[in-house]
């Protein structure tokens, strides 16, 4: 059998789910009681205006930050941890500007293991295999914004989180970046992408993030101050509105 069949099998059974999850950030409240349940094939769009924690939800997925309260449950991944089976890119590149677009996705393919496509042929599939040895402060912002994207290809993880992922792209970027996600998705892969903008991704749920109602706390924090956002450790806690839409 194939590596990629075997991923595939192994990804079927793959679920996220997400109950009443809350945070604070300097003892104020940003958002409480948020929720998802997600598939094999499904996509989130996370909308909400400035600063009402779209980044700071996607961050908590992805185990940089901590919750006030709530659960992160991923099931089908057997010992694998959720930070174990995404990709997270941020509205930051996050690259490395004195190395070159080949040697930021070798290094990148290196640190998350389960090689999938060789640094080249990522960069080929992005539309820059011309950048493929010129240092990263060169490019522009495009082009590092594709760049950063390259890194859904040379390694495999099922669950993407894309945070503002058409920022800085023109149109002929944006819809390569629309063809990796649904291809993405037909592969049985998660998507949970934070936009300001539109995607175009068919049967996506939706989860719009509101201010907290005035007096609403986030149960399973012993005080205010207690639970900061930009602590690093695991989601845990009791129950903390924000419900996905279909």
């Amino acid at each position: 059998m194939l590596a990629a069949d075997r991923r595939g099998e192994a990804d079927a059974a793959l679920r996220l789910s997400v109950h009443d999850l809350a945070c604070r950030r300097s003892g104020r409240l940003v958002f409480a009681g948020l929720g998802f349940d997600l598939g094999p094939g499904d996509a989130l769009l996370v909308t909400g205006r400035n600063g009402a924690g779209k980044s700071t939800l996607l961050a908590i997925l992805a185990g940089r930050l901590r919750a006030a309260a709530g659960r992160v449950v991923l099931s089908g991944a057997g010992e694998a941890t959720l930070p174990e089976r995404l990709h997270w890119i941020a509205h930051r590149d996050g690259l490395k500007t004195a190395l070159s677009a080949r040697e930021n996705l070798a290094f990148a393919a290196a640190m998350l293991g389960e090689a999938r496509l060789a640094s080249r042929d990522a960069l080929e599939r992005v539309g820059l295999p011309h950048v493929a040895d010129m240092p990263v402060a060169y490019l522009s912002a495009g082009q590092r914004r594709r760049v950063a994207l390259a890194r859904l290809l040379v390694a495999h993880r099922p669950i993407w989180l894309l945070d503002e992922p058409t920022s800085a792209l023109d149109a002929a970027s944006q819809q390569m970046l629309y063809d990796l996600m649904r291809e993405h998705r037909a592969a049985g892969g998660i998507i949970i992408a934070a936009t300001h903008l539109p995607l175009p991704l068919d049967d996506a749920q939706s989860l719009a993030i509101a201010a907290p109602q005035p007096g609403a706390g986030a149960q399973g924090a012993s005080a205010p101050q207690d639970w900061d956002d930009w602590e690093i450790g695991d989601v845990s806690g009791a129950s903390a509105g924000g419900r996905a839409a279909p």
